[in-house]
């Protein structure tokens, strides 16, 4: 019953943030605001107490997140292979924030493993990766941490943590707006430093001491084809953190072939009509949502291209570098538990000597 409920809660959770996806397309102009209602508030998230690197006890709804900006991920600080990449890869998108991070953006890394990461553990931790203020590190009950995980749509179940380590997709957000976005810890930096700076703010922000809000388009700046892709794919496709309204894009570039792919996002509307066969399987697959002809030039269709390509090589670097620090731990791990044995047997054969 509680698996049932737990994997309720997670789709529940999952069509919320397709939902989100679409409207981030439509809003342009006028500023987000959360439906009358909208379930996605007090009543939802889990006033739960958890206690920083500092000590201090805070409740997750009304201290962390209510009428804030948030980033959030799990992690634990004895985590060898995933976590370090993690948080070193936020670290960066920290750095590209600014000094917006604690005014009017908070980041947050909440442990999985609470009985280990003690608020002094955690202090340590920050100070290893120089975590800057603005971003807190928590730790509290285990039960309510898997509440919460659940909650935020980020617990895949016991059974694939267990074969596949955590999950390393995080949640981004605006509590007053209702807007909540699924991503990847892996994002580029800079990307995902503008989703929450500017997405989340519907692309204003707070300027000098005020409540003025002025455009902000030009403070984190993007490649051509980052800021392609950021302006005309993003609301529905990702590179490397799963399929959205569309197509997970990683490594689409490598197997597809590159002539359909170039057609593909100059005339999908042609292709359709046209009964194109792998569109066609995309349109079904995707349950009838329309990929738009968004108007590209010769020249944008290939610098979009060229960007994905060369994030999805990033990503599967950085991908490569974590499992083999996990194979180099488990190697490790395996070594020491022999050696272990090898003491042990060595002292039994002793005392039946004896």
């Amino acid at each position: 019953m509680k698996n049932s409920s737990t994997a309720t809660t997670g789709k529940t959770m999952t069509a919320f943030l397709l939902f989100t996806a679409i409207m981030l397309s439509l809003w342009a102009e006028v500023a987000a605001a959360a439906p009358a209602g909208s379930p996605w508030g007090a009543n939802y998230f889990p006033n739960i107490t958890l206690t920083n690197q500092d000590g201090k006890k805070l409740r997750f709804y009304d201290d962390l997140i209510k009428d804030k900006v948030v980033a959030i991920n799990f992690m634990y600080a004895t985590c060898h292979d995933s976590c370090p990449l993690e948080t070193a890869k936020l670290r960066q998108v920290q750095d590209v924030l600014g000094d917006r991070v604690g005014k009017d953006i908070f980041m947050y890394s909440i442990t999985i493993t609470p009985e280990a990461d003690t608020p002094e553990t955690l202090k340590d931790y920050m100070e290893k990766y120089k975590v800057k203020p603005g971003w807190q590190f928590l730790t509290g009950n285990k039960d309510d941490i898997l509440l919460l995980r659940t909650k935020l749509g980020l617990y895949d179940g016991e059974e694939t943590e267990k074969s596949q380590g955590h999950t390393m997709s995080m949640i981004v957000g605006n509590e007053s707006t209702g807007q909540w976005i699924k991503r990847s810890s892996f994002d580029n930096p800079k990307v995902l430093a503008r989703v929450i700076g500017e997405v989340l703010f519907n692309y204003k922000t707070r300027v000098g001491q005020n409540n003025n809000y002025a455009d902000v388009s030009q403070v984190i700046k993007l490649d051509p084809g980052e800021d392609l892709f950021f302006r005309r794919c993003l609301s529905c496709h990702t590179v490397g953190a799963g399929d959205a309204l569309g197509p997970d894009l990683l490594n689409v570039v490598a197997n597809r072939d590159r002539t359909w792919l170039h057609n593909w996002l100059k005339n999908p509307d042609q292709m359709l009509a046209a009964k194109d066969p792998i569109a066609t399987a995309l349109f079904e697959k995707f349950k009838g949502v329309i990929m738009p002809n968004l108007r590209l030039t010769d020249g944008e269709v290939e610098t979009l291209l060229g960007y994905i390509d060369t994030e999805s090589r990033r990503i599967e670097k950085m991908r490569l570098a974590s499992l083999e620090s996990m194979t180099q731990q488990t190697g490790q791990d395996e070594h020491a538990q022999h050696s272990e044995h090898q003491q042990q047997g060595g002292h039994d054969m002793h005392e039946h000597h004896h």
